[in-house]
């Protein structure tokens, strides 16, 4: 298991990166919206002009809904696609596919840069939030990808309260693979969905993969 930066179009990487002195970067569901706004916003090329006035039209009874104009921007000049994601306090864990060259560095630059001009802002901090640089591991093949989906959907278990209730955790794209995906084709669980024989069993089968997987093992 390789951690670069050279990425490529057409390959899978996993994404990760926590605060600085493991320090939380996300103090409020505020903050958790904002950053999983930028996520799923800034796949495409497209500029949005005032980043707090979308947000603000897009949350519906404290959820955030992307406009459906928005969305269809967003997809039709995608530079990465966004497959898997868990947003924990002091850490966040990403699965995309990078579309074309240089999508997944530019994708990350505006993402970070954005939430932490924010966070500063907001919480009145200075300074750099994240410990370094993002990390990056290439997925080498189909059961590399299977067992990081999973690792990443496991991993609010080391939250107090959320053990072995991973399926219900607000702040990670597990409860969308195995009910209704609540983000559309902003996030692309069928990549790893129809990795499954039985495509009419799919979800069923992926929840039980999560719950067996010992992705730990196979990530250290």
């Amino acid at each position: 298991m390789s951690k670069i930066k050279n990425h490529a179009p057409e390959e899978y990487y996993h994404i990760y990166n926590r605060g600085m002195q493991k320090q939380p970067i996300f103090e409020t569901d505020k903050d958790r919206i904002r950053f999983l706004f930028l996520l799923l916003a800034f796949q495409g090329r497209n500029s949005i002009k005032n980043i707090s006035r979308e947000i603000k039209e897009s949350v519906q009874s404290s959820t955030l809904h992307i406009k459906t104009e928005l969305e269809k921007e967003i997809i039709e000049d995608r530079t990465v696609e966004l497959l898997s994601f868990c947003l924990m306090p002091n850490h966040f864990h990403l699965l995309l596919l990078e579309k074309e060259d240089g999508g997944i560095a530019k994708y990350m630059q505006r993402v970070l840069t954005a939430y932490t001009k924010y966070f500063n802002l907001r919480h009145q901090k200075s300074g750099h939030l994240l410990q370094g640089s993002y990390k990056s591991v290439w997925i080498e093949n189909d059961i590399q990808l299977m067992h990081t989906s999973a690792y990443i959907h496991k991993n609010s278990n080391e939250l107090s309260g959320w053990g072995k209730n991973e399926n219900k955790y607000p702040w990670s794209s597990f409860q969308d693979y195995i009910n209704t995906n609540r983000w559309g084709k902003l996030l692309s669980t069928d990549i790893i969905l129809n990795r499954f024989d039985n495509k009419e069993v799919n979800i069923k089968n992926y929840k039980e993969f999560v719950k067996t997987s010992t992705a730990k093992e196979k990530l250290s």
